[in-house]
């Protein structure tokens, strides 16, 4: 498969209450720990009163990792109840967290495991979902009498063209989608004057 689910952008918080406790749930789109412990410290400023900023995330496309924090509350009481949403809804480079304030009631596990479900759940229904296509990169180096037959494979087989470099020795670096890579990757070969490396 060549395609995959993320978010497009940061949602808007939803609100989720539950015996007077309140649950408000986030989505961010992420591609590292840095990033997530960046909107996590955000959150906690935002929500000083805060028992509790709980969360999980999913990153990579072929090589999925993953993690899920309680911050506090019982083991696997709302980390892994959000994780299980972000695997229903199938999206990776992901993080939902879920902002808990107290409102005096215990909720017990089992009612501390359906609210954080149930908020991770209105989070990712509320943020804007998409499919995005796996895409490989090559470089294509060519001499400046090359151009119109490198612009007409370009055209031909619609690809992407991600950064030029256009002088008398020209390089450009093109997108391809993964399950097109080998197949277009060959055809460029073809093309004895042209200098193809695949990019990583």
């Amino acid at each position: 498969m060549d395609t995959y689910r993320t978010i497009s952008k940061p949602s808007e918080p939803i609100l989720y209450k539950e015996r007077k406790s309140k649950f408000y749930g986030y989505c961010f789109p992420v591609t590292n720990e840095d990033e997530v412990k960046e909107y996590i410290e955000c959150l906690k400023k935002e929500y000083p009163t805060a028992n509790h900023v709980c969360y999980a995330w999913q990153m990579g496309i072929e090589n999925l990792s993953y993690r899920a924090n309680d911050d506090g509350e019982p083991n696997n009481s709302a980390g892994m109840p959000i994780y299980g949403q972000l695997q229903s809804f199938d999206v990776t480079n992901t993080l939902v967290a879920v902002v808990r304030i107290f409102g005096g009631t215990k909720l017990g596990v089992g009612g501390l495991i359906s609210a954080y479900k149930e908020t991770a759940k209105l989070a990712l229904e509320n943020a804007t979902i998409i499919k995005k296509v796996l895409q490989q990169q090559v470089g294509v180096s060519f001499e400046y009498s090359e151009m119109d037959i490198v612009m007409r494979l370009v055209k031909k087989h619609q690809l992407e063209i991600i950064s030029q470099d256009l002088h008398l020795k020209c390089k450009i670096v093109l997108s391809i989608p993964k399950s097109e890579f080998k197949k277009t990757f060959k055809l460029l070969k073809a093309h004895h004057k042209l200098d193809i490396k695949a990019v990583e």
